[in-house]
């Protein structure tokens, strides 16, 4: 046990940077896995809560005044009713905040569907001003208990008694209604009614959906809300932080212990006379699979632990979304096992790695087999002699030749080198995806900046004419939104009716063409998939008592909707319906106009008549993963650091037998360090394009694949700009180089007695 503990107190002694590094990478894996599974918790667990304390319901049905809903109550498979509930849209603002909300009439506390009051108090029957926001409303409108909102365009106020959590889909500015819990007393006048059914199976919603249809008519169903659709909001973008974190920490690992194998080959095939020595004094091969073993366990259990111990105690300090993460995943059930769980990973994986390479120094013989006198393969190739003719210097050709002579071991390099490098291309193309959302807007399913609604005291000759008066509109697109039954009448979806003949809406198109003709429309892919068609099909669908058929000539991205919108041109919708008037615009403005300086213009200028919104960005969600590549680019150069280490040590090992022979035909110290300097940037080089070539197209795949399953559909995947592509590639050529230099300069100077006991 004393002689295995000296053996690895020198070995560590020797290697303390590869050693340091092995740390440091390894815990940077360890918090990526941890944080991805803090953020996946984050994602799913405060909804389910929410939606178990609150006794949510599982459907909502949005249906017209005069709907009987009370006839969906005794439906087999529905254990329990929320309301019927009057409803009325209306337009409500606080501190120049404005939002279109739903105005619910409660009385007393709903048993299903019961809203969790977060601060002031519940519904007062003697208060008919009296109301209570949802949360993510109270946010947007900066709102808290003791607030008044104002109804623009009339004299009436409310009064702001408490915030509540609920578990129905949540308020989106210009796309989903906020929600507002009031006494019946102050809805006077509903336009609506909304019904929530609580069923005994979850999983069949569908089917449940289809049979309050038949039973009530699809002309009386307005909207379909299901807790499928509310789920899938609520996890959003921190379900999609989890998953890249969750993809490049599993990544790292697998070059980590790539590393780490490569690292231990390397070291075995430099101490073989020293391994021979061991089992000769005794040493069983177990002996010396331990030495191994044990010494990079130590450097993995080491970064494990200090990984978990930085998460557990200052993760819930990272600002922004990631320390909120931690902060809740850590009040979690599963917590501490996943705690324990992630380090265990990858320990037992880099340990995985580690015996496979510490195996092989068991076998070794206890008295080593001679070293050939020439590597296999060391003759000069045809090329390399044509270049020295041509007066190639020869440190250039020969540093070429040492890089690809022995094909199976560069091989191995190159493919350790590579992994790194491919993620961090595909990282890159991330950060540059997120970067076009923001830049190029109108590329990636955006072409529009603002949503305008006006109310009914303002005509369309009168808000067109407001919206052209405005010097930053460059645009404004006439259309309105409905919500479609499905065929089989199992969802809702969004039909669209944007834009006319003369001015048609700048839609972005991936796949198809664009609708030109009538009865065409073009379709997200969300709605593709859940209707189970493809361009090129025909579908029908019902908007109140009337059947739209529509031909989908093209795919276009959606990101509002999870992607369930179909666009057609508002004469399309006219046809079926010629009283159709436009209930809204989409807005294009001036490069370089500021949406929300512009919103809040056309809102002043229309003396509160109008509620201007700016569109949702889905990249605005996304800010915190800058932060978050830029730490996985650090991880993952450290582990090709490690690699690169590795490299060059077996590199100058190898190159000790030639030192005399290099001397010997008159190349300087300086010649013979270019040609160990050229060898390690030869093989960087190959990484790099290999790297390059793999990681642009699984970065596509990978991003168009997460465009598709959130229903924004494939073609929003950038590749990073060639100059920075270029750049990433010199630094790691030149970086290799330069770290290199120092241990091919010191072998270069080596004392004669040295280079003979190498080759000996």
């Amino acid at each position: 046990m004393r002689a295995m503990l000296r053996w690895t107190h020198s070995d560590m002694r020797t290697h303390r940077g590869e050693a340091l590094f092995l740390v440091l990478a390894t815990a940077g894996i360890v918090m990526c896995l941890l944080l991805a599974a803090a953020l996946f918790g984050y994602a799913t667990n405060p909804w389910q809560r929410v939606f178990t304390q609150a006794n949510g319901a599982h459907v909502w049905l949005h249906t017209g005044a005069a709907t009987d809903a009370d006839a969906l109550t005794g439906q087999e498979g529905v254990t329990a009713v929320a309301g019927p509930y009057p409803t009325a849209s209306v337009a409500v603002a606080s501190r120049g905040a404005r939002a279109s909300v739903e105005l619910r009439g409660v009385a007393g506390r709903p048993e299903v569907g019961r809203p969790l009051l977060v601060s002031g108090r519940w519904l007062d029957p003697a208060d008919r001003d009296g109301v209570v926001l949802e949360t993510r409303l109270a946010r947007a409108l900066v709102a808290e208990p003791g607030d008044t909102l104002t109804l623009p365009g009339t004299a009436r106020t409310l009064r702001v008694l408490g915030v509540a959590d609920s578990a129905e889909p949540r308020y989106r500015p210009g796309e989903r209604r906020g929600l507002i819990w009031a006494p019946p007393a102050a809805v006077p006048a509903p336009d609506g009614q909304v019904i929530g059914l609580r069923l005994s199976d979850p999983e069949d919603t569908g089917y449940a959906v289809q049979r309050a249809v038949t039973e009530l008519g699809a002309g009386a169903i307005g909207e379909v809300a299901t807790w499928q659709q509310a789920r899938s909001e609520a996890q959003g973008d921190n379900r999609l932080l989890g998953q890249v974190l969750g993809l490049f920490g599993l990544g790292a690992l697998l070059a980590a212990g790539l590393a780490v194998h490569g690292a231990i080959s390397t070291r075995i095939r430099g101490h073989l006379r020293d391994i021979a020595v061991l089992k000769a004094i005794g040493f069983t091969p177990s002996q010396v699979v331990r030495v191994f073993l044990f010494q990079h366990l130590a450097y993995a259990v080491l970064g494990a632990l200090a990984a978990a111990a930085l998460t557990a105690g200052l993760g819930s300090r990272i600002p922004g979304r990631l320390g909120d993460a931690v902060g809740v995943w850590q009040g979690l059930p599963g917590q501490t096992g996943t705690l324990f769980a992630a380090p265990a990973l990858a320990v037992l994986f880099i340990g995985a790695t580690t015996g496979l390479a510490a195996w092989r120094a068991g076998r070794i013989p206890p008295v080593p087999l001679p070293r050939p006198t020439a590597a296999a393969g060391g003759r000069l190739s045809g090329a390399a002699r044509r270049a020295l003719g041509l007066r190639v210097p020869p440190a250039l050709v020969l540093g070429w030749h040492r890089a690809f002579t022995r094909r199976p071991r560069t091989l191995a390099t190159v493919g350790r080198l590579t992994l790194p490098l491919l993620l961090m291309v595909v990282a890159l193309s991330a950060w540059t995806t997120i970067d076009r959302f923001h830049g190029e807007p109108e590329r990636m399913g955006l072409p529009a900046a603002l949503t305008v609604r006006a109310d009914a005291t303002l005509g369309e000759a009168d808000t067109r004419a407001l919206l052209e008066r405005d010097p930053q509109v460059a645009a404004a697109y006439p259309g309105v939104e409905v919500a479609a039954l499905v065929p089989g009448q199992t969802a809702t979806i969004a039909l669209r009716g944007l834009g006319t003949a003369d001015a048609p809406y700048p839609y972005t198109l991936a796949e198809g063409r664009r609708a030109v003709d009538r009865d065409e429309a073009v379709a997200g892919q969300g709605l593709l998939d859940l209707l189970d068609v493809r361009v090129g099909d025909w579908v029908r669908m019902t908007v109140g008592d009337q059947p739209q058929v529509l031909h989908i000539v093209g795919r276009s991205l959606e990101p509002e909707n999870a992607g369930r919108v179909i666009t057609t041109s508002l004469e399309t919708l006219r046809e079926n319906d010629p009283a159709l008037r436009p209930t809204l615009h989409q807005v294009r403005l001036d490069p370089g106009a500021d949406p929300t300086v512009v919103a809040a213009r056309l809102a002043d200028a229309a003396d509160g008549h109008l509620d201007a919104h700016t569109v949702t960005n889905p990249a605005d969600g996304l800010s915190t993963l800058r932060g978050v590549v830029l730490g996985l680019i650090a991880i993952l150069a450290l582990i090709g650091l490690i690699e690169l280490l590795t490299a060059i040590g077996g590199t100058v090992r190898e190159s000790e037998r030639d030192l005399l022979a290099l001397k010997a035909i008159g190349l300087t110290p300086r010649q013979i360090t270019a040609i160990t300097v050229t060898a390690t940037g030869c093989t960087a080089l190959a990484s790099v394009l290999l790297g390059t070539a793999l990681g642009l197209p699984l970065a596509h795949w990978l991003i168009d694949a997460q465009g598709r399953s959130s229903g924004m559909g494939a073609g929003i995947a950038q590749g990073p700009p060639v100059a920075l592509l270029v750049l990433l590639g010199a630094a790691a050529v030149l970086g290799a180089a330069a770290v290199a230099a120092l241990p091919a300069a010191r072998a270069a100077r080596r004392r004669l007695a040295d280079s003979l006991s190498a080759v000996a």
